[in-house]
């Protein structure tokens, strides 16, 4: 089996990339002519057709909503369980539960995942109370 290796451009358009480093357009699968054709049901029952692209449950979409999995933000910033904990100031054993799903991380520990995958540091010198910077003065 062959390896493809694909680069997206900045104007959205897919390219292959060559062995020696040349791109070439990649092929459009999908047939726009015939898909604006499609109705709201037919693009409805093409979807649900597909067995890979299945609508979420309830609860799977709610968990989604509410902010990454620890594990992913984790894995993301390429921490251990422990220094993750330790950075975070987070009991070990939660973090260790979360990432075996003993446990559900909740709606404010998600917010937290949220806050740590968008500033990683600020979250870091927050949580050990050092300054993250400059306070806003109140309006």
């Amino acid at each position: 089996m062959a390896t493809i290796v694909a680069r997206q451009l900045a104007d959205g358009s897919l390219v292959q990339v060559m062995p020696d480093g040349t791109t070439r357009p990649m092929p459009d699968p999908m047939d726009k002519a015939a898909s604006d054709a499609m109705t709201d049901e037919e693009i409805e029952a093409a979807a649900l057709a597909d067995p890979d692209a299945q609508p979420l449950s309830d609860a799977a979409l709610e968990r989604a909503l509410l902010g990454p999995h620890p594990k992913l933000v984790r894995r993301r910033l390429r921490l251990t369980c422990e220094e993750f904990a330790r950075r975070y100031r987070l009991p070990l054993e939660t973090v260790l539960a979360w990432e075996k799903r003993e446990l559900e991380a909740d709606a404010v520990a998600r917010s937290l995942m949220r806050a740590i995958m968008n500033d990683p540091v600020g979250v870091a010198r927050a949580v050990a109370g050092q300054p993250t910077g400059t306070p806003k003065a109140a309006e």
